[in-house]
């Protein structure tokens, strides 16, 4: 058994971009990912025989996200990344609304008397110029939207989207947390053409390059002090032993396979809920939802908060022809649709579909694809800060990154980047 380096715990952006950083430092790093593509939460799978990859779950970058664009750009994949401005709308009573954030926009937002338009675009400009969220801290974003935007505004837009993603949470989510969603985020979005894949593989890819290993397909058993300061890692490799251990695993999953963090650790930081993420991925041969891109579901009854058409966004000719639907949805570990087959969540969203498009047909649908991630969205409640963990832990040389610790900030890929940086840093240093 030997000891050297240091191991990664999971290949996401995280992980993947910590381990880089390491390797181009000259250190001798492994990452261990369980699952069999590099990526994490960003990863993809291939559309068709062109070599095109599709994101499981939806995602795109704004134009705040500069460590993302960084990265792509120094990894020589600039030129693949393509900005646009596509359609993102609200539904409210069967009408799609669009919320690009102008003015125009929101005075047609005809549902809200015109006051509360004026307050609701008051309130979203105030947040845009705020700097920081620390006047926020200790507030709902239920109350303060409410208090702020006005009642009908905040049963019309934001109730109905936090009730979608964080269910029985939606009341005590923290302001910051949504000032951080509004403040960073710009109606121009990035995506990189051919899926984000190729920015996952170009790390894998660099890492080797400078004499690190990417084990996929490798799961962690455990992770102990074996004495010198060093630590014993036993996964589906085998036993081995590192200077250094960084887990880039959800908080829970941190703790579960590190049993010897000690109890007071554990008390303050094993703590917080969090949803899993669903996706089913339609390839349908015609467009459901016509020139809209991200639609916000906030009428009553549907199974899914959002209906995502990428090629509304990115042509379907990319795809062989394919118009590429996602119906996404946040859940409860436990719910039964996280456990459920591609075809059981079908006929459950279904009779939606026309609900969207009266003149839709199941015979529009070519192919089909479901994913359920779980640990993908943090439950940020108001105490949620005082429960976010050090990157150090009590066992000399193991740290913990992960997406709990990007507060106020929202899980995605930037801010992912942007802490696996700054740790890379403060290792490189020590």
């Amino acid at each position: 058994m030997t000891t050297s380096g240091t191991a990664v715990l999971g290949g996401g952006a995280l992980g993947l971009t910590l381990a880089y950083r390491l390797a181009l430092a000259g250190e001798r790093v492994v990452v261990m990912e369980r699952e069999g593509e590099a990526g994490g939460l960003a990863a993809g799978f291939p559309v068709g025989e062109s070599g095109v990859y599709l994101e499981k779950f939806y995602h795109h970058l704004f134009r705040t996200d500069t460590a993302a664009v960084a990265l792509i750009e120094e990894l020589g994949l600039g030129e693949k990344l393509y900005w646009g401005e596509p359609n993102s709308s609200l539904l409210y009573q069967g009408v799609p609304y669009r919320l690009a954030g102008s003015v125009g926009a929101i005075l047609a937002i005809t549902p809200l008397p015109l006051l509360d338009r004026l307050r609701l675009g008051a309130g979203g400009a105030f947040l845009k110029v705020l700097p920081s969220p620390g006047m926020l801290e200790g507030k709902t974003a239920a109350a303060w939207l409410r208090r702020w935007m006005g009642k009908r505004a905040y049963e019309v837009v934001w109730e109905p989207q936090l009730r979608g993603k964080f269910g029985a949470y939606a009341d005590k989510i923290a302001m910051p947390w949504m000032w951080g969603r509004i403040h960073c985020r710009t109606n121009s979005l990035g995506y990189l053409k051919g899926g984000f894949q190729a920015l996952y593989e170009a790390l894998v890819a660099a890492i080797e390059a400078h004499g690190g290993e990417v084990r996929l397909n490798t799961e962690v058993q455990s992770v102990k002090p074996a004495g010198g300061d060093t630590l014993r890692v036993i996964s589906g490799f085998g036993k081995e032993q590192y200077n250094r251990v960084v887990s880039t695993l959800a908080s829970r999953v941190t703790f579960k396979v590190t049993p010897d963090l000690p109890a007071d650790f554990r008390k303050q930081y094993e703590w917080g809920a969090a949803y899993g993420a669903h996706c089913l991925i339609l390839a349908l041969d015609r467009p459901l939802l016509k020139d809209v891109y991200w639609l916000s579901i906030t009428d009553p009854d549907y199974p899914f908060l959002a209906a995502v058409e990428h090629t509304n966004y990115i042509p379907a000719e990319e795809y062989g022809g394919r118009h590429l639907l996602y119906l996404g949805s946040y859940l409860p570990m436990d719910h039964s649709t996280m456990r459920a087959t591609t075809e059981e969540t079908l006929a459950q969203y279904l009779p939606h579909l026309s609900r969207l498009n009266p003149a839709f047909s199941p015979e529009w649908i070519r192919e089909k694809w479901s994913f359920a991630a779980p640990f993908a969205q943090p439950i940020v409640t108001t105490d949620y800060k005082a429960h976010i963990p050090p990157h150090e832990t009590p066992i000399p040389n193991f740290y913990m990154a992960n997406m709990f610790q990007v507060y106020p900030q929202d899980r995605g890929q930037n801010y992912s980047i942007v802490l696996a940086n700054n740790l890379a840093k403060k290792l490189i240093g020590e």
